[in-house]
């Protein structure tokens, strides 16, 4: 697995690339533009934010549960701390307080799409962005967060949020070039 095409376009998004998805995202509707932004500054899988309920939102923890959908071997569960500012978003909309109070609707899920039409969302914040290619898509959110997280966080931790069974596979965030790999470069020569 490589964070470049064959023909060595990036999967990933810019910094800039990435700001400029979240300004399209806030263009959508409350649910889209939500749905988009956890996918975002979570990593996580398409898959595993459709299933996110209110049980699965930590509001004091400020972390969101995410059920590692990829293995079916065994069940994993992460906790990924998100942005306050988006965990109170994702409170306020969902009137999350009210939800885990009511049984039945305390294990519903928030986005009750499915997978396609969430594509679909993201398709349209990226397009509204001017994106395209391989990274304009949910996976390169993936890849985008896998990237950022690297830079700034021990690999252990990356691997962790991402639910990567092998720190090998946590390894490709570090296969960056451009802007990426000049801040790298800039930490190590911070440290001397």
């Amino acid at each position: 697995m490589t964070l470049h095409t064959s023909s060595g376009a990036r999967k990933y998004l810019t910094a800039a690339e990435r700001q400029r998805f979240a300004r399209a995202a806030d263009t959508l509707a409350p649910e889209p533009r939500l749905f988009c932004l956890l996918l975002m500054w979570s990593g996580c899988r398409i898959s595993e934010a459709i299933a996110v309920t209110p049980l699965m939102i930590n509001r004091e923890g400020g972390t969101v549960a995410f059920l590692t959908l990829k293995r079916r071997t065994e069940t994993v569960v992460r906790q990924i701390p998100i942005p306050p500012s988006l965990m109170s978003e994702l409170v306020q909309h969902f009137d999350l307080a009210r939800r885990e109070s009511d049984p039945y609707q305390r294990t519903a899920r928030l986005w009750r799409w499915s997978r396609s039409t969430a594509w679909r969302y993201v398709k349209t914040a990226m397009k509204r962005a001017g994106l395209s290619g391989s990274a304009a898509m949910p996976k390169g959110l993936r890849h985008t967060f896998g990237v950022a997280a690297f830079q700034a966080v021990p690999p252990h931790i990356v691997q962790r949020w991402l639910g990567h069974a092998s720190l090998r596979t946590t390894g490709i965030y570090g296969d960056v070039s451009g802007r990426e790999e000049r801040l790298f470069a800039a930490r190590v020569w911070d440290g001397w």
